[in-house]
């Protein structure tokens, strides 16, 4: 069952109005308690290190069975954000979300998938706008952006993270390419990070993809909630979903992300049909709809109508999707 707070939703629609409005808003967690925490986070940057260095393995490429045969067009697809969207941590560029992405979007599309990979082990939301430069060149036919854990580490202000990822979403829906966004994981399941941190991070974190989440559906994009890190096999299976610094996902860990982003995709392309009995029975308020979500791993929040009109008293309307995961070709 979900439990979500309605403190969620107030801090969501807070931070999305500052970021709106292009306030810089105050940090969730607040800046004399996260100074008091300060101890606590170096002492987890230290457990978890470097041991993978700063880059994934080169994953650009033409991907799926159709590459070079026939006349289909590839789809053109950018993976922008941080270390998760890069792989970090992997040798094989199979092992990456990206290439698992793209390769299930092939076998869907039954077409090849031509993949471009911008994003920057370390990039926060202010590294957007520099991906986006670059990704646009490429006239994208969809972009993936998995970006927010770095925002929450560096103590980002959340309305200025949640703007630059608008603004990446604003220019890429401008251009014409769908987009979908895995929003901020919850940092509250890393191990290395102790109690009374774990328990701030969790908290911020599932703010911030709150957050995310509404400016995201503003601009034309849907987002993916990751939330716990993509479900409770995170929590139970630490050793086989985390890599060895016990802070980036392991191969299981990647390709968990990569199944319950993939429907999204698909659907965004029109791959995918959408469940319009789901659509109707779950359409709320973008701020509900985002609170909800930030606390149920997997779940897809997108526009839709209520009775022909985008918008009523509590603002947006939002459809939240449960979809099942399907299995990532390989």
């Amino acid at each position: 069952m979900v439990i979500w707070t309605p403190g969620t939703a107030r801090a969501a629609r807070r931070i999305a109005t500052a970021a709106a409005l292009g306030g810089g808003g105050a940090t969730v967690l607040g800046g004399a308690v996260y100074g008091l925490l300060l101890t606590e986070a170096m002492l987890a940057r230290k457990a978890v290190g470097r041991p993978y260095g700063m880059d994934g393995p080169s994953s650009d490429g033409l991907y799926g069975a159709w590459a070079g045969e026939g006349d289909a067009e590839p789809v053109t697809m950018v993976m922008l954000g941080d270390s998760t969207s890069v792989g970090l941590g992997m040798t094989d560029p199979a092992a990456t979300p990206a290439v698992m992405l793209a390769t299930g979007l092939a076998a869907v599309a039954e077409r090849p998938v031509r993949l471009h990979v911008f994003g920057r082990s370390g990039a926060v939301s202010a590294d957007l706008p520099f991906q986006v430069d670059r990704a646009l060149r490429t006239r994208p036919d969809l972009a993936v952006i998995f970006v927010g854990a770095n925002d929450v580490t560096t103590q980002t202000k959340p309305a200025q993270a949640v703007g630059h990822l608008r603004d990446a979403v604003r220019r890429l829906r401008e251009y014409g390419a769908e987009v979908v966004v895995g929003t901020c994981p919850d940092l509250g399941t890393v191990r290395p990070i102790g109690q009374p941190l774990r328990w701030m991070t969790r908290r911020w974190s599932r703010q911030l993809a709150a957050a995310q989440t509404v400016g995201v559906v503003a601009e034309g994009g849907r987002t993916v909630a990751f939330a716990d890190v993509l479900g409770p096999e995170f929590a139970t299976y630490p050793g086989e979903m985390f890599g060895p610094d016990r802070y980036h996902p392991s191969v299981r860990g990647y390709q968990q992300a990569a199944n319950v982003v993939l429907p999204s995709v698909c659907a965004a392309l029109g791959l995918w049909p959408e469940p319009e009995s789901e659509r109707g029975e779950a359409s709320q308020s973008i701020y509900l709809a985002a609170a909800i979500a930030a606390e149920e791993p997997g779940t897809e929040v997108t526009a839709t109508r209520v009775a022909g009109r985008a918008t009523g008293l509590p603002g947006r309307w939002a459809a939240i999707l449960r979809r099942r995961p399907g299995a990532v070709a390989s």
